[in-house]
Order: structure tokens, then sequence, then C-alpha cells
């Protein structure tokens, strides 16, 4: 463990010290957020945060290669992959935060780093659905090109308020690690030090170097080097992990039935607030006649602010949301489903009287 709170702790340093120097850098060379329509800002704003992410990782690679236990992870591909194909989104995104890049071009180089990522071993080697479902070796490369390129606009998506992508990815990585950690330790020392724990122990790190930086009012937005560097590292960290596990290895004191579809749940609980603005908005854009990439102002955080709510407040509930879900899963792997059931739906009550109550309590104190 303290292994990996080093290497977090790197990353966090790293991240906040460069951050200032990536907006200098965007500031110098033009890479400034324009007022839109859509946007909720009232002001140009420097992005190119996502080069501080990425060199705050790099950080972390650097510093892991050379301890004791952790460098094991470097003797197979995952992690050389995965920092590789974080570059390459990080660059993609930096060239987007300069150029304002066509559609086709940025989901092109996307999909050439998720295949990056895939040959690399960061990939499904099966289903973790029961005793594990086997499906043909092109069917799961696909499968796993296809997981990476949704969680990665998910992130990309979401990022729409100062600090929430940030605080969001923060969250998801440290439930990731901790369920992660925690499944490791039944194998003994050494493998604990996994690929998908260190990589979510980095992002967890890079997230909290960030967000003084960024949360509002920003001085500094992550732009798309940002956003893509994150959903590919908790991609990466979520297919490392889901991919590869034997579901009858679950561990904990939770229900074994329940226990089974967790390698599969935890994931999707953990990025659950993405992934459903992701989907929502898919289905929104081609029932309006719109294209799925055609941006609108009516993400989750553009309707928390519409109905009333503030910067901070929208950020923070949404950031409740995210704790919610993913404690609420986490928590079936090692108490009683009744009790897990019952954190979630009171995280879950708390967070919906916080989104709709929290407006008409303003509104009727400001009377």
């Amino acid at each position: 463990m303290r292994e990996y709170v080093l290497i977090s702790v790197v990353a966090a340093i790293v991240t906040f010290v460069m951050t200032p120097l990536a907006r200098w850098a965007a500031v110098r060379f033009g890479a400034v957020t324009q007022v839109r329509a859509r946007d909720v800002h009232a002001l140009p704003i420097p992005r190119l945060g996502g080069v501080a992410l990425f060199v705050g990782f790099l950080a972390a690679v650097g510093v892991a290669s050379r301890l004791p236990y952790l460098s094991h992870v470097f003797d197979s591909r995952e992690a050389i992959g995965t920092t590789i194909a974080a570059a390459m989104m990080c660059g993609l995104g930096a060239w987007d935060d300069f150029a304002e890049l066509n559609w086709a071009i940025k989901f092109g180089g996307q999909a050439l780093a998720a295949c990056v990522l895939v040959v690399s071993g960061v990939q499904f080697l099966f289903l973790p659905l029961g005793e594990q479902t086997v499906l043909p070796t092109p069917v799961l490369v696909v499968l796993s090109v296809l997981v990476i390129l949704v969680i990665v606009n998910a992130v990309n998506w979401v990022d729409g308020l100062d600090g929430l992508a940030a605080g969001m990815v923060g969250i998801a990585s440290f439930s990731f690690f901790v369920y992660a950690y925690q499944q490791a330790v039944q194998w003994g020392d050494k493998s604990v030090f996994t690929t998908s724990a260190f990589i979510a122990a980095a992002t967890v790190g890079v997230c909290v170097g960030f967000l003084p930086h960024n949360f509002h009012p920003a001085r500094l937005f992550m732009g798309d080097a940002g956003s893509l560097l994150l959903g590919t590292l908790i991609a990466a960290a979520t297919i490392s992990f889901a991919g590869n596990l034997d579901p009858a290895a679950v561990s904990g004191s939770g229900d074994a039935s329940v226990a089974f579809l967790l390698p599969l749940l935890v994931p999707l609980a953990i990025l659950a607030v993405p992934l459903w603005d992701f989907a929502a908005a898919i289905v929104r854009r081609l029932r309006s006649g719109q294209k799925p990439w055609e941006a609108d102002g009516r993400h989750l955080h553009h309707r928390m602010l519409k109905i009333g709510h503030t910067h901070r407040a929208a950020v923070l509930i949404l950031y409740l949301w995210s704790i919610g879900i993913a404690l609420g899963l986490v928590s079936m792997a090692y108490w009683p489903v009744e009790r897990s059931l019952a954190a979630l739906t009171g995280l879950t009550v708390l967070a919906f009287a916080l989104t709709w109550g929290l407006p008409r309590w303003r509104r009727r104190k400001a009377l």
C-alpha cells in the first residue's frame, strides 16, 4: 500500500506544480476556450491542463518503475501500452485544443490509441459473467476497443463545469483502486501490485493535483488533452481488471451470488454518471435530428444549472451521485446485500433531495 500512496502523492505534486506552466503555455500559444453558446463560463479560459496531468502520470510511471514491488507491473506490456496510448490521447486532445479538429479526425485518433491499448494486452480475455463467458478473440478485441471509446468520450462529454471531470474521475479511480486492491490482497503480497491498481492510484494523484487549479472559478481547463487522457486511464484500469478476473475469485463477506456480477457492476457503477450522460446525449441528439457528435447545452451539468444550482453546488451534488452509486455497489463485495442496498438508497435519496430541493429552498429564502 505504501508504494501506491507514494506514486499517488508524486503524481499529485508534479501535476500541481506543472499546471501553472501549462496555463502559461496555453496563454502564450493561444490554446484558449472562447465563450460559446453552450458554455457556462463568461470569459475566455486557457486550456491545456491535460498536459500537466500527463506529466504527473509520467512522473508516477517513472517512480513506480524504480520501486521494489510496483516495478514488476512493467514486466508486462500493459503498463507501457497504457502510457503510450495515454500519450497519444493527450497529444490528440492538445492538437484539438489548439486547432478544433474535425470530429472524424478526433474519432480516428481515439480509435488508433484504443487499438494500441488493446494490442498491448489491455483487453477482455472473457466477460466476467457467472462462470465466465468466453467469446471469439476478434469479438473480444472489438468489444474492448468499443468500451475504451465509450468511456473516453463519456469523460470528454461530462467535462462541462469547473472541476467536474477531474473530481468525478478522481472519485471513480479511488473507488476502483479500493476494490481492485482489496480483491488482489488475497493472492499474496506481490499480487496486490497490479496494472489496474497502479493506473487507478496514479489517476487519483493527477486529479487531486489538478483540482486546486480547476475548481470553480477555474484558472485553467483540462481541455480535450485532459479529458481524453483521463478517459483512457480509467478505461485501461477498468478493462485490465474486469477483463481478466475470474468472478469465482471475488472475495469479501458479501452475498456470493451478487459477487459473480461485481466485476462488471463495479466499473459500471463507478462510471454511472458520465456513462448515463453519454447515453442520454446520443439518444437526445438522434431524436432531435442532430448528429451524435454535435455538441449541445443539455448535458446533466447544464440541466443542474438550469434548475437553479450554483456552479459549485452542481459539481458537488454530481460528486455525491457518483460517490453514492459507487459506494453502494462496491460495498456489496463486503457487506450483506441488504446493508449495501440501504446505503445505496440512503445516499441516492440524499442526492435526489439536494438536486431538486436545494434550488427551491434558495428561491424561498430569497423571497
